[in-house]
């Protein structure tokens, strides 16, 4: 009795169906090995500090949950306020970059200037200045403006439309939107303001929330900018509040600063569950030149 052969059909199938197991496997994999750093400041916010790296495993031998109380108050002052003082320059950074960097996209996308494509190219340029190139210059400039010590230079430089990334970013989103709605618009009587006001930025929401979330994430964990410019223990943020549980001297909490980097990653996390959608939809479509 002769064997039955499977047809094409099920040879496609068979093939198929083992591609996307392997396809699977190997994604889990990935989210497994990229998800284990997480899981391993999680798992240690709950060991005691002896044995936070005499056991690496993710399963604690002891629970101790005091490091969170320890955390919270063991610093100084409250971690609260390092987490207040954080939203507050991220916060302002936001506002100043989707003011700025929109408006200066819309004249980019929009408007005809002598020499445009040169003072295109120098914005795109700027984004292979390292920043450490400019952190001297700056740091002297609001120095002379007794900025030091303040959130202003961490939230004013943003007014002024310095994050190219982003005015790219947006210059391509505009140029997708379709010219003839703003000659209606001029035909109804409206001025460039007003179409930037009541037709570009309405349209633009996917590319606005996409820089929204790049730079509440960039600047809520931005060290070295905040390390330069604050000094007073209550003016420092998140990652500042972090490093006050390392002292070589006195010896280190390792529990607590892990149980404040877990409370730490809340802001970001949420921002990104809220606006995950729309992300996708900005990177999606601010690539597309209408």
């Amino acid at each position: 009795m002769s064997a039955i052969t499977p047809s094409p059909l099920q040879k496609l199938r068979s093939a198929t169906g083992a591609r996307r197991i392997f396809i699977h496997t190997v994604l889990i994999g990935v989210a497994i090995v990229m998800l284990y750093p997480l899981m391993w400041m999680l798992s240690s916010s709950l060991k005691p500090d002896t044995e936070i790296f005499t056991h690496p495993g993710l399963i604690p031998n002891k629970l101790n949950p005091e490091n969170y109380s320890k955390g919270w108050d063991g610093s100084g002052n409250s971690f609260s306020l390092y987490i207040t003082n954080s939203l507050i320059v991220t916060i302002g950074a936001v506002i100043g970059n989707i003011i700025s960097c929109s408006l200066a996209a819309y004249a980019f996308a929009r408007f005809e200037f002598r020499w445009k494509k040169l003072w295109f190219g120098l914005m795109l340029g700027t984004l292979m200045l390292p920043t450490q190139a400019v952190l001297i210059p700056q740091y002297t400039i609001f120095y002379n403006l007794t900025w030091i010590n303040t959130y202003l230079p961490l939230i004013v430089p943003k007014f002024l439309a310095v994050d190219a990334f982003f005015i790219f970013l947006m210059v391509q989103f505009i140029r997708s939107i379709p010219r003839e709605l703003d000659q209606a618009a001029m035909m109804d009587g409206a001025n460039p303001w007003q179409i930037y006001w009541k037709i570009i930025l309405p349209l633009m929401k996917p590319a606005l929330v996409t820089t929204t979330i790049f730079t509440f994430i960039w600047t809520y964990d931005d060290f070295l900018h905040q390390l330069v410019y604050l000094q007073q223990n209550d003016k420092f943020t998140v990652p500042l509040g972090l490093t006050l549980f390392m002292d070589q001297t006195s010896g280190s909490s390792y529990g607590a600063m892990f149980a404040m980097s877990t409370i730490a990653l809340a802001p970001t996390l949420i921002c990104f569950l809220i606006f995950q959608k729309r992300l996708v939809e900005g990177m999606a479509t601010s690539g597309m030149k209408g």
